[in-house]
C-alpha cells in the first residue's frame, strides 16, 4: 500500500515540508488524480505509467487509486497507441472520438504499424464501429500485411482489407445466411469498386470455394509439476571458494513461464525436456499472446512461449516460420514458398501449466492419500 499525507483541507492550504523529497508532490499528485479520476483517460494511462516508471508495482497502484492491475495496463498501452497515431496525423473527428473516451478501443490496435492504426482509427469514426468490432477490423488489416502483395482487386487498405477478408470467408460458407451476413458486412467497408464488385459477385455465384487451409498451430501445455523444472544458478565446478558462493545471484523467476532475468544481458526460460525441444539445433524463445498469433486458436487470449529453431529456414508447407515484417519478427504460414527470407521454424508453442491450486501441490500427504 502506498501511504500518504493526509489530503489538505479546502480552507487551509498546505505548506510544503521544507525536507520533502523533490518528487514526492509529484508522486502524490499522480496518486490523487487517479484516486479522483480527474482529466481524461490519457491523463490516467500516463499517471499510471509515472508510477509504474517510479518503481510502483501494478498492485500498489491498485490499492491507492482503485485502478485494476488490467484497467492500468489498457489505458497505458492505449495512451502510447494513441499518441504514435498523432504523430502520424489522424482527422479532427479522429481526436473528438478518442480523446475522452475509446481506450478499449485503441487498445485492440496496439499489433498494427503507426500508419495502420491512423488509417483503422479512420475507419472506425466513420463507420461508427464499437471496441468489439474493432477487434475484428484489427485481426482483417493484420491479416492483409502479411499478404506479399495486396490482392488486385482490393487495393486500398484498410477498407478493402477489411472487404477481402469478409469476401474471403465469404466465398467458403455453404450455408447462405452466414454467407450474406459476411457478404453485407464486406460492402459496408469496401473502399474500391473492384472490392465492391468481387463481393456482389458471390450474390449470383453460390459455389463454395476450396481454400487450403492452414495447418494447426503446434500448441502445447504443461500439465504437471514434473514437466515444469526450476532454472537454478550454477556457481561454478568445485573446488570453490565461499566468495564464489556468495556472488551467485538471487534469482526471481517470471509467471507464467518461469523467466530468470539477472544484471548481465540475456534471460533463460525453462522448457520441458520433450524430443522436439532436443532435436532443434539452434532454439530461441519468444513471448507473445495467442491472439496475436496467426490462425488464433479458440479460447480466451493468454500468454504463450514460442520456441523456433533457427538453424531451419528450409520452407515446407507443413509448417509456420518467423520472418522479418517490416523490421518485426512476425510468425506465419506460406502455401508457397515466401519471398522473404526465413529466419526459423516454429517447433513448439507452449502454453503456461493450469494449476487449480497451487499450495494443493505442495501437499505431499494430499497425494499420497
Amino acid at each position: 500500500m502506498i501511504n500518504l499525507p493526509p489530503e489538505p483541507s479546502e480552507t487551509s492550504p498546505a505548506s510544503p515540508a521544507p525536507d520533502r523529497a523533490p518528487a514526492e508532490p509529484d508522486i502524490e499528485a499522480l496518486i490523487l488524480l487517479l484516486r479522483r479520476k480527474q482529466g481524461t483517460w490519457m491523463d490516467w494511462g500516463k499517471a499510471c505509467l509515472q508510477l509504474q516508471k517510479a518503481g510502483y508495482s501494478p498492485q500498489q497502484i491498485f490499492e491507492a487509486t482503485g485502478f485494476e492491475p488490467v484497467q492500468q495496463n489498457q489505458i497505458v498501452v492505449a495512451a502510447q497507441v494513441y499518441l504514435s497515431m498523432l504523430k502520424v496525423g489522424v482527422s479532427d473527428a479522429v481526436r473528438a472520438r478518442f480523446e475522452r473516451t475509446g481506450s478499449d478501443t485503441l487498445y485492440e490496435f496496439r499489433v498494427l504499424s503507426q500508419g495502420d492504426r491512423a488509417a483503422v482509427a479512420e475507419l472506425v469514426v466513420q463507420k461508427g464501429v464499437d471496441s468489439e468490432g474493432a477487434r475484428d477490423l484489427v485481426r482483417a488489416v493484420k491479416e492483409y500485411s502479411r499478404l506479399a502483395a495486396p490482392p488486385e482487386k482490393f487495393p486500398q487498405a484498410p477498407g478493402d482489407a477489411v472487404a477481402y477478408f469478409c469476401w474471403n470467408l465469404a466465398r467458403q460458407q455453404a450455408d447462405l445466411q452466414a454467407r450474406s451476413r459476411l457478404i453485407a458486412q464486406g460492402l459496408k467497408f469496401a473502399s474500391s469498386d473492384s472490392a465492391r464488385q468481387q463481393l456482389e459477385h458471390l450474390l449470383t455465384d453460390f459455389g463454395v470455394a476450396r481454400v487450403q487451409q492452414a495447418p494447426r498451430l503446434p500448441f502445447y501445455r504443461l500439465e504437471t509439476e514434473s514437466e515444469v523444472p526450476r532454472v537454478i544458478p550454477v556457481a561454478g565446478r568445485l573446488p570453490l571458494s565461499r566468495a564464489h558462493l556468495q556472488a551467485v545471484p538471487i534469482l526471481q523467476e517470471e509467471e507464467p513461464f518461469g523467466i530468470v532475468k539477472f544484471s548481465g544481458i540475456g534471460a533463460w526460460v525453462p522448457v520441458p525436456g520433450w524430443q522436439v525441444i532436443l532435436a532443434a539445433e539452434d532454439p530461441v524463445a519468444l513471448i507473445t499472446d495467442s491472439d496475436q498469433l496467426p490462425n488464433v486458436p479458440e479460447g480466451p487470449s493468454e500468454s504463450v512461449l514460442v520456441i523456433l529453431d533457427r538453424a531451419q529456414r528450409q520452407w515446407d508447407e507443413f509448417s509456420y516460420f518467423v520472418v522479418d515484417q517490416e523490421g518485426h519478427l512476425d510468425i506465419q504460414w506460406f502455401d508457397v514458398p515466401p519471398a522473404k527470407p526465413i529466419l526459423g521454424r516454429v517447433v513448439l508453442i507452449m502454453r503456461p501449466k493450469r494449476v487449480l491450486d497451487e499450495d494443493f501441490n505442495k501437499e505431499l500427504w494430499q497425494l499420497e492419500e
